[in-house]
């Protein structure tokens, strides 16, 4: 029996292939078979999008709904734009600064690449 990569998503070992695609059945989460590869052969994680576009330092997004902020009782709203984000490995992927709030964290499922 062959050894599937875990979910990239929730580390979840029961993923199986379907065609060219990996599917976890936990949590849903799909991801392409050449995707898991090119990040084993970079030794990186794969950051994408709310869409499924590859994100990358430095990129700009939009972020697809309103969130509101802990604490301050502020609210990003929908089509905010953030520019020139960093990916950083935590349970926030996003490290970004937005005009009017200043410095967070942000979680890729809520950001879509311009």
């Amino acid at each position: 029996m062959s050894s599937l990569p875990p979910c990239p998503k929730c580390h979840s070992e029961f993923t199986y292939e379907d065609g060219s695609q990996y599917i976890c059945p936990e949590c849903a989460h799909e991801w392409s078979a050449t995707a898991g590869a090119e990040a084993a052969e970079e030794g990186g994680r794969v950051y994408r999008d709310a869409t499924g576009a590859i994100l990358q330092d430095g990129d700009t997004v939009t972020v697809i709904k309103d969130l509101k902020l802990k604490g301050s009782g502020g609210t990003i709203k929908q089509g905010t734009k953030v520019k020139n984000i960093r990916l950083v490995d935590s349970d926030h992927d996003i490290d970004c600064k937005i005009d009017g709030f200043g410095a967070m964290s942000l979680k890729t499922e809520f950001v879509k690449k311009v």
